[in-house]
Parts: structure tokens; C-alpha cells; sequence
């Protein structure tokens, strides 16, 4: 079946007032009721119109309509989850050639025993929605775990059975080797479930802050480390500081800049740890006075060399 965005249909946003919905639909219904209007499709339009309000009109229904239909598109090919309102649609032969109307309609008609009390009074249990967003951390909690206090936007259902969203705090525990792309589930912190449904789960997914020493690829982390000339010439022994503390790193003779010396394991840390990649550069003492200048015309005339020969 063909998932219908009723929110489309009336020309309303999905956080519009029940006020807002009877308006729209008023206006909608005079334009399009088929004794009056003379547009070729009055009547589909008309019986669209009615079928929308006819759910969102109601808060209880409306809330139902959101929790099932928040990541879909107008006409998009739309499957019933299994369970959906409380009753199994494939007991009943499928959904197979019916029409979302149908679906919306048959789940609120449903007799006891499959989520309703008789007489037509609603108890449809709903489960929450699953959240989704997004969270930054930097790159040290990756390497030795952290517990932040995160502030987010997250869907509520309202006194009126309305979704909205409201601002929560939640103490986040961010376990050690955690990836950027990877994310965190919080059990029982995502939408509010309906009429007592299970509350759904919020999942943030990592990423790292930007940060001025390090750079992050995968499970891999590079740091620029600056020589002077006679330290990549000569070699050296230099302290390194990385995110897991200093270490001592062994610098090569006549080691060029952009070579990356590798410390195996010292990556973000994991089943399979990643490796950080300390990358050379050669930084040139000034020449700002005499005696500077004359060092460097000495070191000139010691080297037969010139840097671009080979180009």
C-alpha cells in the first residue's frame, strides 16, 4: 500500500494546533466538496480531505498516526510493522492490495481483545518511537571513557496524546574506544510509548570535536611533530605527547618531512587498537640577526647542495 501524508493533505505542518487542522480542513472542504467546486478531481480531493482530518482531528489517533508515520514519505511504499496498534495484520490475510485508509481505519475498529474496549473507546497500546542524533566528544573520552551531561530536543507525548518535543538533560556514560560513526543506545530514552506502550530507545551517534593536535581516521589518530634541520639530519630522541600520555620517540638520520613513524597500538583503543602516525616536519630557525645570518651563510658554503636539482 501507498503510505498518505495527511499533514500534506490539509497543507499543514506535522507540529500544527488541533485549531490549525480544523481551519485547514474547513477551507479545504468548501474548495473541493463536490456540489460547488468546479475542479476535475473534486471529489478524490474531497474524500482525501476527509479521511485526513478524520485521523488528526482526534489527539489520541493523531498521536498513533505520527508514531507510525514520522520517516515516511507521501506515496511511498508503506508495510504495516508486524504487531502494529496491537493486532497482527497479517492474521487477518495481509495488507496486501489495501489502502492506507483502510488500514488506518480497520486499526481503530478493531473489537476487544486486539487493543480497543467495546464501544469504541481506544486503549491501543503504541510504542515509542526510536530516536536518532548526534553527539560530539573529543577524541581523550575515545581513549579512557568519559560521562557527559548532554542536553537534547526529544519527542514527548503531552497531556492531549499531542507528539511534541522538549528539551531533556540525560548523563551520558561514553565507553572507551568508542568510534565516530558509531553510536550509543539508551535503553527506554527515546518517544513516549502510547497509552502505556513501551518508551522507545534514543541512539547518538559519535563524532569527534575538532581538535588542535590530532587528527582522526577510523581507529587511527596522526600529530604533527616539528624537527629542526639538524634533528632530521642528525636524528633524535623527542617526547611525543599523544592521548594516551608522552612517549619517547626515536627519530631517524636524515629522516624528510612527511615521513610518518608509526606507534603500533597507540591508536583509540579496541579489540584490534588503531595506530598513531606521528608525522615529521622541519621548521627553520630565523635568520634575524648577524650572527644568524652568518650561521646560516657558513652552513651554505659546508653543502654542495641544491634543493632543486632533482626537479
Amino acid at each position: 500500500m501507498k503510505f498518505k501524508d495527511y499533514y500534506e493533505t490539509l497543507g499543514v505542518q506535522r507540529d500544527a494546533t488541533q485549531d490549525d487542522i480544523k481551519n485547514a480542513y474547513r477551507k479545504l472542504a468548501r474548495k473541493y466538496h463536490p456540489d460547488v467546486s468546479k475542479e476535475p478531481d473534486a471529489e478524490t480531493r474531497f474524500k482525501e480531505v476527509g479521511e485526513a482530518y478524520k485521523v488528526l482531528k482526534d489527539p489520541e489517533s493523531r498521536t498513533s498516526y505520527d508514531q507510525l508515520g514520522a520517516n515516511w514519505q507521501n506515496g511511498q511504499d508503506f508495510q504495516p510493522p508486524p504487531g502494529s496498534g496491537g493486532f497482527d495484520f497479517r492474521s487477518q490475510g495481509g495488507f496486501d492490495g489495501m489502502d492506507f485508509g483502510d488500514f488506518f481505519e480497520q486499526m481503530f475498529s478493531q473489537q476487544a481483545g486486539h487493543g480497543f474496549t467495546r464501544g469504541g473507546r481506544r486503549n491501543m497500546q503504541m510504542p515509542g518511537e526510536d530516536v536518532h542524533a548526534k553527539i560530539q566528544i573529543d577524541l581523550e573520552d575515545a581513549y579512557h571513557g568519559a560521562e557527559r551531561a548532554i542536553s537534547l530536543r526529544l519527542p514527548e507525548t503531552d497531556s492531549n496524546g499531542r507528539t511534541v518535543q522538549r528539551e531533556r538533560t540525560l548523563r551520558v556514560s561514553i565507553p572507551k574506544g568508542m568510534c565516530a560513526g558509531q553510536s550509543l543506545r539508551l535503553s527506554g530514552q527515546g518517544g513516549t510509548g502510547l497509552n502505556g506502550g513501551k518508551t522507545g530507545d534514543l541512539y547518538l551517534e559519535i563524532s569527534f570535536r575538532p581538535h588542535p593536535h590530532y587528527r582522526v581516521d577510523g581507529r587511527d589518530v596522526y600529530t604533527d611533530v616539528h624537527l629542526a634541520p639538524w634533528e632530521a639530519a642528525l636524528g633524535a630522541h623527542v617526547s611525543v605527547p599523544t592521548p594516551s600520555g608522552t612517549v619517547e620517540l626515536s627519530i631517524p638520520a636524515n629522516s624528510a618531512a612527511g615521513k610518518k613513524l608509526r606507534l603500533k597500538g597507540k591508536g583509540i583503543p579496541g579489540k584490534e587498537a588503531g595506530d598513531l602516525y606521528a608525522v615529521l616536519s622541519i621548521v627553520l630557525p630565523p635568520a634575524n640577526s648577524e650572527d644568524e645570518r652568518q650561521a646560516y651563510r657558513a652552513f651554505a658554503a659546508a653543502f654542495a647542495f641544491n634543493p632543486r636539482a632533482a626537479s
